[in-house]
């Protein structure tokens, strides 16, 4: 049954070989890797819009501006990922440049960042395509966290399903969101040239503005450059791609950029002809509709595309976050479940865990994760600046051929997000103290598995100078409940591999002891009985110190010693309930004892 509902869940398994079948074209690579990216044109220039109104309306001409330095940052971020890109192209982004090249503290935090930011990416998009749902149908606001936890699980099941097959339906509400930005772009700019728009609903630029501050715009550059945010998932996610990965991936992020920058573009200076005044209850992007199309098909047509780009958001995490995982888990930083590919080919451990983190992320949260997306910004200037820093000591180091034009638009991204970054723990303080706390736990956590992994390898490694001493032989010891065909079958399989075969029985009384004896001398005569008396009705405590004496005297003859543990196995799972599980809790407390060998004989019932 549970067979059943996974293939009809996730479809059948997948052959190794069909590894390349799930590789990704521009197109539908375009849809799932920029999605978070594309999404941030929904709120970019409403977080510039929101500094800026401390001051007024007569400061909104500041948003253009202010959006051409985003821009240029943005490029600057193209320009440094795409050389990263084709410098790295087994993925990893941020974080296999930032270890190579600043270390391995460096490269933990650009990696322990980019995986809390895909856990937050997916929380804070759900929630807020929850909340556009919920604002359209108010009744449903008590459901946000079940809502935005359906919403979470089906995008995971999606995402199980293959990559290939996500990409193709996700890539239709993504390319429908930009026809829609287009389509509001377009009638916009046509209705100001047609003088539709009066040019007196905003100051000109360069009005002055009393009470502006040097400090204050950096606020609003710093706000704005949450529309930066997924910028770097194409860089983690190059194996996705198909052949040649890294041209593709090159060709994939030039026009994500080309696409954010038109959109974002266009979002602003409407918002900035429009005289457009953020509100508590209505997006930017909601009023520009409005203004533009009135609430009609159109305007209802572009709020749904919103929201549903809100919520496929998300799925940029999906893409990058198991690769990421994988980047960590092949050092040896994160355990090893996460290099392990799934039914579908995808890394199925990383999608059901950034699932479940998500979902309890929301839970904690009560759907309400706005206030984490100052720590969600955070978590991308980081390894922002660490891998722009990172590939600024790569070509000090190498020098190729043009490496002084390369380096220089390195450097001048570096400064900025450092810049960006700075003005973020500046302003937000309150908001962002709690990455001091969580990023050095989290590098903490993957030194600690590092150092697992490490002592775990050099104990398994063979030596040749020093080759194993032989065993000379095995003592079996075989505990005993009743003489039944269960145990009957252990004992024969026992004797076919060795004649010291001892059969323990475990007794609460006397009388009950003799009786067991008898019987077993009738039955098993060529295998000897050891009964132990239990005063306490505990089977574990004189069983354990029993094997401890045999070890002992086995181990000064160098023999090994192996409990066989009979277990009948019942037809149904369900009936397992109806039975002591003595031989379970019998081999859960050997399997502790360094040089005892426990082994299980399963006696299949067949009613």
């Amino acid at each position: 049954m549970r067979s059943s509902i996974k293939r009809l869940l996730i479809g059948r398994p997948l052959k190794s070989t069909e590894l390349g079948e799930q590789k990704l074209n521009i197109l539908k690579a375009l849809a799932i890797l920029s999605s978070d990216a594309l999404s941030s044109v929904a709120y970019g220039t409403e977080q510039i819009l929101l500094v800026l109104a401390t001051i007024g309306a007569v400061a909104y001409w500041y948003s253009v501006p202010i959006a051409v330095g985003v821009l240029f940052l943005l490029a600057a971020l193209i320009i440094s990922y795409r050389q990263i890109i084709f410098s790295y192209p087994q993925g990893g982004g941020a974080y296999v440049v930032s270890k190579e090249n600043l270390g391995v503290n460096p490269g933990l935090i650009a990696g322990g960042s980019l995986l809390v930011d895909y856990i937050l990416t997916v929380a804070v998009s759900v929630s807020a395509g929850t909340d556009a749902i919920t604002s359209a149908f108010p009744v449903l606001h008590q459901h946000t966290v079940l809502i935005a936890s359906i919403l979470v699980v089906f995008i995971t099941v999606l995402n199980l399903r293959g990559i290939t097959e996500s990409a193709t339906i996700l890539a239709y509400p993504v390319y429908l969101f930009v026809v829609a930005i287009f389509i509001l772009i377009g009638v916009g700019v046509y209705k100001i040239l047609t003088g539709d728009i009066s040019a007196t609903v905003h100051d000109p630029i360069g009005t002055p503005v009393m009470g502006i501050t040097l400090f204050l715009l950096l606020r609003a550059f710093a706000s704005g450059c949450s529309a930066l945010t997924g910028v770097e998932a194409i860089s983690n996610a190059i194996p996705n791609f198909k052949e040649p990965s890294p041209n593709n991936a090159a060709k994939t992020l030039i026009l994500m950029g080309s696409l954010l920058a038109l959109l974002f573009s266009g979002i602003t200076f409407l918002a900035y002809y429009y005289g457009i005044s953020p509100k508590a209850d209505e997006t930017v992007v909601s009023q520009i509709a409005k203004l533009t199309f009135g609430r009609n098909y159109l305007y209802f047509f572009i709020q749904g595309t919103t929201a549903l780009i809100l919520v496929l958001a998300a799925n940029t995490g999906y893409s990058a976050f198991p690769l990421l995982a994988f980047s960590l888990a092949k050092d040896k930083y994160m355990p090893r479940m996460f290099l392990i590919r799934g039914d579908r080919l995808g890394y199925s451990n990383g999608i059901v865990s950034l699932g479940v983190a998500s979902i309890l992320l929301i839970i904690a949260f009560h759907g309400q994760t706005e206030r984490l997306i100052p720590l969600y910004a955070v978590g991308v200037f980081i390894p922002f600046t660490l891998s722009q820093t990172g590939m600024i000591i790569k070509w000090l180091r190498e020098k190729p051929a043009g490496w002084v034009a390369k380096l220089s638009a390195n450097l001048i991204g570096a400064l900025i997000t450092l810049t960006v970054l700075i003005i973020f723990f500046a302003t937000k303080f309150s908001q962002v103290w709690f990455v001091f706390i969580f990023l050095p736990l989290i590098v903490l956590l993957f030194h600690r598995i590092n150092r697992h992994y490490e002592a775990v390898g050099e104990q398994l490694r063979t030596y040749s100078e020093t080759p194993a001493v032989p065993v000379e032989g095995n003592v079996i010891i075989v505990p005993v409940a009743g003489i039944t065909r269960v145990v009957e079958n252990s004992v024969n399989y026992a004797k076919s591999l060795t004649d010291q075969v001892l059969a323990v029985y475990v007794s609460f009384d006397r009388e009950d002891e003799k009786r067991f004896e008898e019987k077993w001398e009738k039955w098993q005569p060529d295998v000897r009985l050891v009964t132990l008396q239990s005063h306490y009705r505990s089977i574990l405590q004189p069983l354990s110190k029993f094997i401890d004496t045999i070890e002992h005297k086995a181990s000064e003859s160098n023999y090994r010693v192996t409990v066989l543990i009979p277990q009948f196995i019942p037809k149904k799972s369900w009936h397992n309930i109806l039975h002591n599980q003595s031989s379970v809790l019998i081999r859960a407390y050997l399997i502790f004892k360094k040089n005892v060998i426990v082994a299980t004989l399963p006696y299949h019932f067949k009613k």
